[in-house]
């Protein structure tokens, strides 16, 4: 075989190799793209509610670690969304965590904020002993007469629970503070129980707050 038509076939089987490779490799990106996008709206979005990945908490910058969906009785309460300053996938790391943190929920049903009270305290005391509940009553209390003045939460509000090191437990209704903090880190660790500790509101919302599918 003349050696240009050798070298001519060579060249045109090599080029068509090439396309064939970066074909491959654009139809994976493709792929990979979509899936990402299809796991980006299910951590994003719950019930029609788009959930922020990022919220500022004091002065630093928190992650989405997990969000889910409360109902009761058949009808859906509020999305909630747990933000740490770095991903945790178990309840004792994400609860143990140093530093800012925030729970916030999306109403979405009007909820008086005593129902709101009744919930914060039943969780406290399902996930604590009768010493540990004693010594947070008091904080709980100041936490429950910060609450008690908003009378009702309207759906589409959301009411977070933040925790700011070095001033305490603050609620913040739609982006505003309301009331002082209630000092100490104790009483957001109980709080926090309430959807991670061994007896959460529902097993399930545990694990997606956790970020476990």
């Amino acid at each position: 075989m003349d050696s240009h038509v050798w070298h001519s076939a060579q060249h045109r089987r090599f080029s068509i190799l090439l396309c064939k490779t970066r074909l491959i490799i654009f139809t994976v990106a493709c792929y990979l793209l979509a899936c990402s996008a299809i796991g980006s709206t299910q951590l994003t979005e719950i019930a029609g509610v788009r959930i922020d990945s990022v919220v500022r908490v004091g002065n630093a910058d928190l992650v989405l670690n997990g969000a889910g969906l409360r109902r009761l009785f058949m009808t859906d309460v509020y999305v909630i969304g747990l933000y740490l300053t770095e991903p945790k996938a178990s309840a004792q790391a994400a609860i143990g965590l140093v530093g800012p943190k925030r729970i916030a929920l999306r109403l979405l049903r009007d909820v008086s904020a005593q129902a709101l009270v009744d919930a914060l305290y039943e969780g406290l005391r399902d996930n604590a002993t009768e010493g540990e509940f004693a010594r947070l009553k008091p904080s709980a209390d100041a936490l429950s007469a910060i609450m008690l003045p908003l009378q009702v939460a309207k759906k589409g509000d959301v009411v977070a629970l933040d925790y700011v090191p070095d001033s305490g437990s603050h609620v913040v209704v739609n982006g505003r503070r309301t009331g002082n903090a209630v000092p100490g880190d104790d009483l957001y660790r109980a709080l926090l129980k309430i959807w991670l500790g061994d007896s959460p509101v529902n097993a399930n919302l545990k694990r997606e707050l956790l970020g476990v599918r």
